[in-house]
């Protein structure tokens, strides 16, 4: 299992990109947390700003598929997308996130 999370500035870009990825099976969960408050650089200039974090879990078989899905419909120029292998996953969760995120897209 993976796990990959990335930033927006809404909530309703929060919700939006979550349930479209939901929608098309592409990932098993995607949590939202938030607001959050992000500090980082841009353009040479020191910024900060209010933001949501979500957090997908899916199979490393819909990794390539996911990330053009979300970069695809992200309203950033330059999104944050990070994604780590999970170390070790409980298998009724896993069996769960097999069962959930595997059905051909809508």
């Amino acid at each position: 299992m993976l796990i990959a999370w990335t930033t927006v500035a809404s909530r309703a870009d929060a919700d939006r990109i979550s349930a479209d990825v939901i929608a098309r099976n592409l990932a098993a969960c995607v949590q939202i947390d938030g607001p959050i408050v992000s500090r980082y650089r841009w353009e040479g200039r020191v910024e900060q700003a209010e933001e949501y974090r979500l957090n997908f879990k899916f199979l490393e078989s819909q990794a390539a598929t996911l990330q053009a899905q979300v970069l695809a419909t992200h309203p950033y120029d330059t999104p944050e997308w990070v994604v780590v292998r999970a170390e070790s996953v409980a298998e009724k969760y896993l069996s769960w996130a097999e069962s959930n995120s595997s059905t051909p897209p809508l």
